[in-house]
């Protein structure tokens, strides 16, 4: 059996050949993917596979993408539709969203990693539709059945998103921010998390949810700098039948499905000082106002944001309303970035191998000793998301269970330069130390870093000695030395 066979089936319509195959590349990874260029081949995949999400653009020949949607909704409701449009303040749009049953809409030029948590959060909505279905059957089967059900699921996820589930190198700088989120999980206080995008944000929010007392409630998520306002306040705090041209049916936002769990806010540092007036007295009051709705409605949810700026920063300049950011930063947790965690490199990768492996439905992988010095010595500007897309590819391209540095794309072997690798050695041998191997005496630690550098700094220039010696501030009889006493002379 192929391993993907398990991952959810996503059906992407749309006439432009390039579009579709942006799209797949974008979510192949985490979906298999299905493609088509009208709508009449959508239909008939549809009927024959078990499709969970729907992506389709508006422009369509012959039919435009809310209208087939709205087709889809009426044969097969269980399946999730999302549309795709350039044209973000059209009343058509905003009407059709209402009448298709539109689970969100995404605005071209589409951002890949946005596109890709629409879909992830619409899937979750297909596997909750689902999960409500099976909820009808352990109703009827009587109370005991419910529980032991739900108990099974929490379990499942408290596996899942456990703080131990982190992958990190022993004595890593993420232990420290583990431990302290792991003691204010417990508390209800609303919690600010700072970090790079592919830091690992939304994971470290997850397991806070799960170790919280609101691990039975829901878990959702928005990505704040993806809509616009007038989307993000509807899409969050609901709307009223009539609120606005196309509010044809009344719209629960995220605030109300999470009562009793957790919203988290992600790139809270992107909305617009109109809007966080409005976030502002939802956390001051417990309540929201649907848009449209004279009537407040109280919500119990506990508001964990994220963001990739410096929010104090940006209040001192005048761009994020410094009530606003007291509200949300009850605790607040910084993510290093992966450079600044060279030890959790190898740990994270080999992870992130076996999973992509099994994606892929490829044999299980390893590393060689080149390819572990390449990663170790790049900086990782897209930190784990990067490290993860290097790995795919390196996958893909790769031949055979050992995947080599020469797997990997130039950038990681040409990506540094000279001061980038001085301040990398730095990482390695001082500060957080993490990097130095595990046992041994002090001689024979040194000899493993100086090894490992001279091998990442030989891949990175291409085995160009001069260039090297030059670079390491060595003779080429020294550095020819060097590489003879380490086993390294022969590329």
């Amino acid at each position: 059996m192929d391993p993907r066979d398990d991952l959810p089936l996503v059906l992407v319509v749309d006439d432009e050949l390039r579009s579709q195959e942006a799209m797949r590349r974008t979510l192949d990874e985490d979906f298999r993917v299905l493609t088509a260029g009208d709508t009449d081949i959508a239909r008939q995949l549809i009927s024959r596979h078990e499709v969970a999400v729907v992506l389709c653009d508006q422009r369509m020949p012959g039919q435009t993408g809310i209208e087939f949607l709205k087709e889809v909704r009426e044969r097969w409701p269980e399946v999730v539709r999302i549309v795709i449009s350039g044209y973000a303040d059209s009343e058509d749009i905003i009407a059709g969203v209402n009448e298709a049953g539109i689970y969100q809409y995404v605005l071209k030029p589409w951002v890949p990693e946005h596109l890709l948590q629409t879909v992830q959060g619409a899937v979750e909505a297909s596997q909750l539709h689902r999960g409500l279905q099976r909820l009808e059957l352990d109703l009827r089967a009587g109370p005991q059945a419910l529980r032991a059900r739900r108990q099974t699921r929490l379990r499942e996820a408290k596996a899942v998103f456990d703080f131990d589930r982190i992958v990190r190198a022993e004595g890593s700088p993420l232990d420290g921010v583990c431990a302290t989120a792991q003691r204010l999980a417990r508390y209800d206080l609303s919690v600010l998390i700072l970090g790079e995008s592919g830091t690992g944000k939304e994971l470290l929010a997850r397991a806070m949810h799960y170790a919280s007392p609101r691990q039975n409630g829901p878990f959702v998520v928005e990505n704040c700098g993806a809509i616009p306002d007038t989307l993000l306040e509807s899409e969050l705090f609901g709307h009223r039948r009539g609120a606005f041209t196309g509010a044809v049916e009344d719209h629960t936002g995220l605030f109300q499905r999470a009562d009793g769990g957790t919203v988290f806010l992600d790139e809270i540092g992107e909305t617009s000082p109109a809007f966080q007036v409005k976030l502002l007295r939802v956390l001051q009051e417990g309540e929201i106002r649907p848009v449209g709705s004279a009537r407040a409605v109280p919500v119990d949810v506990r508001v964990i944001a994220a963001t990739h700026r410096q929010l104090e920063d940006e209040v001192r300049a005048g761009r994020f309303r410094e009530d606003l950011y007291y509200r949300l930063a009850g605790a607040t947790l910084q993510v290093p970035p992966l450079r600044e965690r060279p030890g959790d490199i190898l740990p994270v990768a080999e992870s992130l191998l076996d999973a992509v492996a099994r994606e892929l439905g490829r044999e299980p992988a390893e590393f060689d000793d080149d390819a572990r010095a390449v990663m170790v010595g790049y900086p990782w500007p897209g930190n784990i998301r990067e490290l993860r897309n290097e790995i795919s590819r390196a996958l893909a391209l790769g031949d055979g269970p050992l995947l080599r540095a020469t797997d990997f794309s130039r950038k990681l072997l040409g990506g540094q330069t000279g001061a980038a690798h001085a301040q990398r050695t730095s990482q390695l041998t001082g500060g957080t130390g993490l990097a130095l191997p595990g046992s041994g005496t002090l001689q024979e630690r040194l000899d493993a870093i100086e090894a490992m550098v001279l091998r990442e700094v030989m891949l990175r220039l291409r085995w160009n000695k001069t260039h090297a010696a030059k670079e390491l501030g060595l003779s080429r009889v020294g550095l020819r030395a060097k590489l003879q006493r380490f086993g390294l002379e022969t590329k």
